[in-house]
C-alpha cells in the first residue's frame, strides 16, 4: 500500500472524546454497527499509526475503535499520575465496555499495545472474543521457551529503554524544544532501525507520527510504561501478563524489527496455546500497522471471518 496524502492527514477521521475514567480520552470510531475491534497503539505511536488500516477494516465489517492512550496524542494525562499497562487496560475497558456498551470485542495491538491487550484478555476473559498480536513484549515462560534462541531483545536497543525507564525527567529536561522532542522520536522511525529500511523514507510520514510528541508533558507521560518496568511506585497495580490458554490469537511478526525479540513468533506461540500462525511478514519491521497494512487488515478480516458474516459496517 503506497503513500497517499490521506494517510498523513490528521483530519482524515473524526476524533471523538469521552471521560469514563476522569480524563479526556480521544478515539476514532468507524463502521458503527460492525464487529467491535479495539486497536491499541504502542510507543512511540498514537492512533495515527492505524491510519492505513482503519478504513479497510471498517469496510470489512468491523466497528473500528482506535483510542489515544492516556498521555498520548489528543488524550489527556492520567489524573492519578499513572501511565502504566494496567492503567491503560482499565481505561480501555471503561471506554469500550462501559461507555460504548460493547459486551464482546476483538483486540489488536503491538508494542505497548501488546501487553495492554494481553492484560485485558486475562483480566476480562469473558469480554475478549479473540486477539491479533504482533511485535510485542511477552511474559517469559522458562519451561515452554527453553531451547528457543533469540528470546532476548537486541542489546544494542537497550539504551533508550534504560534512559526512559530510569531517568525520564532528566531525558525530557534535555529535550527543551518541540523540534528537539520530535527529532528524538524520529530516530525510532529511522536511524534506530525499528522499521524495515526505507519504510519511513518520506519525511512527511515521520512528521505525521512525531508531531503528537512535541509537547513536553505528553512525552514525559509516554515514558510511564518504561518507568513502571523499573519502579513499583510507577505502577497503578501489577499488570496481568502470563500464559493464555483461552484467547484465540492471531500472531504476526514483522521480522525486520531491531528492538523486539528475534524469536517473537516462537515465543508468542508458546504463550498463546490457541493460536493461528505465527505468520512472518516480509520486509516489515516494528510498525506492522503502517509497514504491512494490507497484510494486517486482510489477515484480521480472515481470522474473524466467522464473526463478520452477517454484519454490515456503517459509516462512523
Amino acid at each position: 500500500m503506497g503513500l497517499h496524502s490521506e494517510f498523513i492527514d490528521p483530519d482524515r477521521f473524526t476524533v471523538h472524546a469521552a471521560s469514563p475514567r476522569g480524563f479526556r480520552q480521544a478515539y476514532v470510531r468507524e463502521g458503527i454497527g460492525g464487529v467491535p475491534l479495539l486497536c491499541v497503539h504502542g510507543w512511540p505511536e498514537t492512533m495515527r499509526i492505524f491510519w492505513k488500516v482503519i478504513q479497510p477494516l471498517a469496510d470489512a465489517g468491523f466497528e473500528v475503535i482506535v483510542p489515544d492512550l492516556r498521555g498520548f496524542g489528543a488524550s489527556g494525562l492520567g489524573p492519578d499520575g499513572f501511565h502504566d499497562v494496567a492503567a491503560h487496560a482499565r481505561d480501555l475497558y471503561a471506554l469500550v465496555h462501559d461507555h460504548l456498551g460493547h459486551e464482546r470485542v476483538v483486540l489488536l495491538g503491538g508494542d505497548l499495545g501488546g501487553p495492554i491487550i494481553q492484560d485485558l484478555a486475562l483480566r476480562h476473559p469473558e469480554w475478549v472474543d479473540r486477539m491479533v498480536l504482533f511485535n510485542s513484549p511477552l511474559p517469559y515462560l522458562k519451561q515452554e521457551m527453553e531451547g528457543i534462541d533469540g528470546t532476548r531483545a537486541p542489546r544494542e536497543a537497550a539504551d533508550y529503554f534504560l534512559r526512559q525507564g530510569t531517568d525520564p525527567d532528566g531525558l525530557v529536561a534535555e529535550l527543551t524544544t518541540p523540534a528537539q522532542r520530535r527529532r528524538y522520536i524520529a530516530t525510532f522511525y529511522t536511524s534506530r532501525f525499528w522499521a524495515h529500511p526505507g519504510a519511513f523514507a518520506n519525511p512527511g510520514e515521520v512528521d505525521f507520527h512525531t508531531e503528537p510528541f512535541s509537547d513536553a508533558a505528553s512525552l514525559r507521560a509516554s515514558f510511564g510504561a518504561y518507568e513502571s518496568a523499573f519502579s513499583p511506585a510507577a505502577r497503578s497495580e501489577p499488570a496481568l501478563l502470563a500464559r493464555n490458554d483461552h484467547t484465540r490469537t492471531l500472531i504476526l511478526h514483522g521480522t525486520s524489527d531491531h528492538v523486539i525479540y528475534p524469536s517473537f513468533d516462537r515465543m508468542a506461540a508458546a504463550v498463546f496455546t490457541t493460536h493461528v500462525g505465527p505468520f512472518l511478514l516480509r520486509d516489515c519491521g516494528h510498525f506492522v500497522q503502517w509497514e504491512a497494512a494490507h497484510a494486517l487488515a486482510s489477515g484480521t478480516t480472515a481470522f474473524c471471518g466467522d464473526l463478520l458474516r452477517g454484519t454490515t459496517g456503517q459509516p462512523g
